[in-house]
């Protein structure tokens, strides 16, 4: 008899819709859907101005489905550079809604050049360098994560 639980609950998880496929959408995760594909990253936040301001300063490696995640308190411009970045990163935009609105890629370690993402940026995604690419992550791609606000989000966590 426990076995057959065992097996039914595994089933439920794995539901489209069902209570334990929505636990997926927590603060430690980023999920990002684009036409053709969906991915899911293991992030560390970074929401308030002193955990932007450090971003992935000095870190000499990031395990390849993980990322940082930027929130801001409201949309803003937004200018990253790379001082004191060792990895190369790809930089993914997004606006209040968590939908794509601009990709860099290939951010060069060290580089003081500005990285503008645009006006009325809320997200970026920060993740290793080439994965936007090889994804297919572009500019209309969906971002869903606790920090969007379910009522306006294009990908909310409810569903």
């Amino acid at each position: 008899m426990a076995s057959l639980r065992h097996a039914v609950c595994l089933a439920l998880m794995t539901l489209p819709g069902t209570a334990w496929a929505e636990a997926a959408c927590a603060p430690d995760r980023l999920d990002l859907r684009w036409d053709g594909g969906q991915e899911s990253f293991a992030v560390e936040l970074a929401d308030t101005p002193d955990e932007r301001a450090q971003g992935l300063m000095f870190r000499t490696e990031m395990a390849p489905a993980s990322g940082m995640l930027f929130v801001y308190e409201v949309p803003r411009r937004v200018q990253f550079w790379m001082k004191n970045t060792l990895i190369p990163l790809d930089m993914v935009f997004a606006d209040a809604t968590g939908t794509v609105t601009r990709v860099h890629s290939g951010a060069v370690p060290g580089d003081l050049t500005p990285i503008d993402g645009g006006e009325g940026v809320q997200f970026v995604l920060e993740i290793n360098a080439g994965l936007a690419k090889k994804l297919g992550i572009v500019p209309g791609s969906a971002l869903r994560h606790p920090a969007i606000p379910g009522a306006g989000a294009a990908w909310p966590c409810e569903g």
